[in-house]
């Protein structure tokens, strides 16, 4: 069951908007790279449905966040079909993030409460999930995109909340272009989490780059 709503979710995001994207089937090694990210002060962590294991792995993370990382929301990412959804629902994912939009998700999401951010690449895709219910749209891939289209975006459609997923890195200078470019929130995936980093699971290496990302997104807010 998810420990947290949509309208909850949603503000975990505005509050610390960086949210890491990743998917590995080494359990251990992924609840130390979440508590790494809690200790650094991000608040909501997706975990991508990228691999067979994803479901068995994800269901042994859920009690593992609630236990140590008690105010993060754990979410779970590429997910196309209802029925996908559904099983991570199941096990407690507290928000689902889709590449694509899909409006069956959507209304499974809504009926559950559950925080549902589907992906789009134009003005039309965008407006789309936000009449079939989506708080907040996930731009992907916004390396595709870029910032430009971001700032183009908000134009027509000021008051639609955006987290871009692709081609944001881990500094000062791209965080302050996307942000002020005007996202809600980014995700962040192989940037955050160097191979040799995860080789060596140096979890104090993750934790200090987190903590440093979240004192520029702060300091960008005010």
């Amino acid at each position: 069951m998810a420990l947290f709503n949509t309208a909850t979710v949603d503000q975990l995001i505005a509050n610390y908007p960086v949210v890491p994207v990743f998917y590995h089937e080494d359990l251990a090694l992924t609840q130390g790279i979440i508590k790494a990210c809690y200790d650094g002060g991000m608040r909501a962590f997706e975990f991508t449905n990228r691999g067979e294991s994803a479901l068995a792995t994800f269901t042994a993370l859920v009690p593992f966040i609630r236990e140590n990382c008690s105010d993060m929301a754990i979410g779970i990412g590429t997910i196309f079909k209802a029925e996908q959804a559904a099983k991570f629902i199941e096990v407690g994912a507290d928000f689902v993030v889709q590449p694509v939009t899909t409006a069956e998700v959507g209304a499974l999401c809504q009926e559950k409460n559950i925080a549902w951010y589907p992906g789009a690449c134009t003005l039309n895709e965008i407006y789309q999930a936000t009449e079939l219910g989506a708080t907040v749209v996930k731009i992907f891939p916004g390396n595709v995109v870029g910032p430009g289209f971001v700032k183009s975006m908000k134009g027509p459609m000021p008051k639609v909340k955006v987290m871009v997923t692709g081609g944001v890195e881990p500094t000062t200078e791209s965080l302050t272009t996307w942000f002020k470019a005007g996202v809600t929130a980014v995700g962040m995936g192989s940037q955050l989490f160097p191979s040799a980093v995860l080789a060596n699971k140096d979890f104090n290496q993750i934790q200090q780059t987190v903590a440093s990302l979240m004192e520029t997104v702060a300091s960008l807010s005010k």
